[in-house]
């Protein structure tokens, strides 16, 4: 019998990790910004994470870091010369602009793609579609190297779809799996696919931050992959305007579980309804809420309880809930994580890691990774390069401490010598992750 598991692709910390408050609505980008930032630390950190899921018995891939500065974005809206010339000229005259370029926000790859597995696909394969990330400039520079990330890791078209991300334009903003949950009796089994959304393309908004995610962009990634068992509920707007930019910061879920806040969804009763309804005959969904006044949303956004990875580990009865370090420092969240674990509910017990450099920028652990449901053949055809291994573990590590800079304040950004040094990072990381010769676009126009 095939049997089938839940990867985590990791999205690997870049060299430019820094604090310059890119990201309205993101409570801890705005607070943190101006500060100095650790990318080594950081990439470190990532690595450390990935390690842990692999020695738990669970599959992990690295996702490569984007090239940043992104000198082709900045040439492409009218800054010319060569490529040190353009980041002087851009710093000087367009700072806001030369932050943008510089970001290194593909590190969290639960907004890389939304995924639909085979076993609930039309056509039987995996599907993936690149979120175009529209609200915020910087990140919407991402999809088209995303697109290429994940066609390198997946390249079977036989069993992997890699769509284009979607057009563009507000009306189908999509910020990926960060608003996506899958329910299941068993990972290989028909799921429940949960399409959370902040806003109608049409609405007119009003809110205190951006709705990131539309329902037209759901509807379209549901009908291109053929994704069964759709439900469409609606993020809550008062999670919104309290700092919960994505649905991953107030609700995660996994097999039967779905673990949310109270204000996680605008109509709680009717999420509830239509997952029952969707999951009938399939599984039973347990739901496991708290309250706001168990974890009052300041307490929730400071501590990122719900940005947690719920896994299934190997051997293990019960669901394992890996949550920030932030979590464990925060008393409220702390007493609701043991609560959690010394219940007789679907979550057995709660580890804590630290992602304190990722976790300044407003990204938890499971901003980090994007979850892929794989059978035995679907896992066999990813890249094995990008597979993650003790072996591979000691080499990143190696190449982060020879690569990055252990300190970075914003201003830093500016010095042309950092450009070259990511430069010589990532042409060395195509070689270890076996990624090819043209995969940046600094590879193709040398």
């Amino acid at each position: 019998m095939t049997s089938v598991v839940e990867a985590n692709c990791d999205g690997l910390v870049g060299p430019t990790h820094s604090y310059v408050g890119l990201s309205p609505g993101n409570l801890a980008s705005t607070r943190n910004a101006g500060e100095v930032s650790n990318p080594r630390g950081a990439a470190l950190e990532g690595l450390s994470k990935m390690r842990r899921l692999y020695d738990l018995g669970l599959p992990q891939f690295v996702l490569p870091p984007h090239e940043r500065p992104a000198i082709s974005f900045l040439k492409q809206i009218g800054f010319f010369g060569s490529d040190e010339a353009v980041l002087e000229g851009v710093w000087k005259t367009a700072p806001a602009l030369a932050a943008a370029a510089c970001s290194a926000s593909s590190m969290w790859a639960a907004n890389a793609a939304t995924v639909t597995p085979s076993a609930d696909a039309g056509d039987g394969r995996v599907h993936f579609t690149p979120a175009n990330l529209l609200t915020n400039l910087h990140r919407s520079l991402e999809g088209a190297q995303t697109t290429r990330v994940l066609r390198r890791l997946f390249p079977d078209e036989r069993r992997f779809a890699v769509h284009e991300p979607l057009p563009a334009q507000p009306h189908f903003s999509d910020e990926g799996a960060a608003n996506h949950v899958r329910l299941c009796a068993e990972h290989g089994a028909p799921g429940v696919n949960l399409f959370v959304w902040g806003r109608e393309a049409w609405e007119h908004w009003e809110g205190r931050f951006p709705a990131r995610q539309t329902r037209e962009a759901f509807e379209a990634i549901q009908r291109r992959h053929g994704a069964a068992r759709a439900v469409f509920p609606r993020q809550a707007k008062a999670a919104i305007a309290g700092g919960a930019f994505h649905n991953d910061v107030v609700c995660v879920g996994t097999r039967e579980c779905l673990f949310f806040h109270e204000r996680a969804f605008e109509d709680r009763a009717a999420m509830e309804r239509d997952v029952r309804a969707a999951a009938k005959g399939l599984f039973e969904p347990a739901f496991v809420e708290i309250s706001e006044a168990e974890l009052p949303m300041a307490d929730l956004v400071a501590s990122y309880l719900f940005n947690s990875q719920l896994l299934v580990v190997p051997g293990e009865d019960r669901l394992l809930l890996l949550a920030p370090a932030e979590t464990r420092d925060n008393p409220r969240a702390h007493a609701v994580a043991e609560a959690l674990a010394a219940s007789n509910g679907p979550i057995g017990r709660v580890e804590y890691v630290d992602v304190r450099q990722s976790m300044r920028n407003g990204g938890g652990p499971a901003c980090l990774r994007l979850r892929v449901v794989l059978t035995d053949e679907e896992l066999e055809a990813a890249n094995p390069a990008q597979h993650f291994t003790p072996g591979l573990h000691t080499t990143l590590a190696d190449w982060a401490e020879r690569r990055y800079r252990d300190s970075l304040k914003p201003g830093d950004l500016a010095d042309p010598l950092l450009l070259t040094e990511s430069r010589e990072a990532l042409d060395e990381l195509t070689q270890i992750l076996d990624l090819g010769g043209d995969f940046y676009p600094f590879q193709r126009t040398a």
